[in-house]
């Protein structure tokens, strides 16, 4: 006979299990402040540049893979890596944008479409075309298909995130905020300190958005 009396469970501590979570994030943290404080937006591209922005979202795909997470979040990460790497380089802004648009399908497959609720889709939309009409007005031509598209596979995530709830809608919200930022910023009007909002909701973005696909333990009697 087991410690426990027939019937019963264990009850979760929380606590282990946010002290587990911190061991396990702790790479991510640091590799954080490691990007803050070398501040790698102010430096000229560079491929070490690239690794260094990187290392956090890729800390945070085995963070998924140790913690027995599904592939689709995982490789979501990976793909938002490589757009990374791309965004290093002025040049590679179409590819960046490709490798981020694939990462937000990816995470869209995986935030499902049960239950629907299509009212939360309304604040999306009442928020998400006003202000993209405002930015095409400023994008170049060869940039307006593109940035329709992209905008549209994230308002869905958007929209799927706040139907998933927390963290999952935390993370949609700030990935959302974050890349709101970056196009006005990129786009219409530099911002103060512009780039920093853009990266720190971004490492938030992932962080939440990862937590959300780690699975719920598990407590069975023994």
């Amino acid at each position: 006979m087991g410690s426990w009396g027939e019937g019963q469970r264990p009850k979760p501590d929380f606590r282990l299990e946010w002290l587990h979570v911190g061991k396990w994030l702790s790479p991510f943290f640091v590799t954080c402040a490691v990007y803050f404080l070398l501040w790698i937006p102010e430096d000229p591209p560079s491929w070490l540049g690239a690794l260094v922005k990187c290392l956090p979202v890729l800390c945070l795909a085995l963070y998924l893979r140790a913690r027995g997470s599904p592939s689709l979040p995982r490789a979501a990460l990976l793909c938002s890596a490589v757009g990374d790497a791309c965004l290093i380089w002025p040049q590679a802004f179409f590819y960046g944008m490709a490798a981020f648009a694939s990462a937000h399908l990816l995470y869209l497959w995986a935030l499902g479409w049960a239950p629907l609720r299509p009212r939360l889709l309304l604040p999306v939309v009442l928020v998400c075309i006003p202000y993209s009409v405002i930015l095409l007005l400023h994008l170049p031509p060869d940039l307006a298909l593109p940035f329709s598209g992209y905008t549209l596979v994230l308002s869905l995530v958007l929209w799927r995130g706040l139907v998933r709830g927390p963290p999952a809608s935390w993370g949609a919200l700030f990935f959302t905020l974050s890349d709101s930022v970056l196009a006005w910023h990129m786009f219409v009007r530099p911002l103060p300190h512009g780039r920093l909002v853009v990266m720190t909701t971004y490492y938030a973005a992932q962080l939440l958005l990862a937590l959300s696909a780690v699975p719920r333990s598990r407590h069975k009697s023994p």
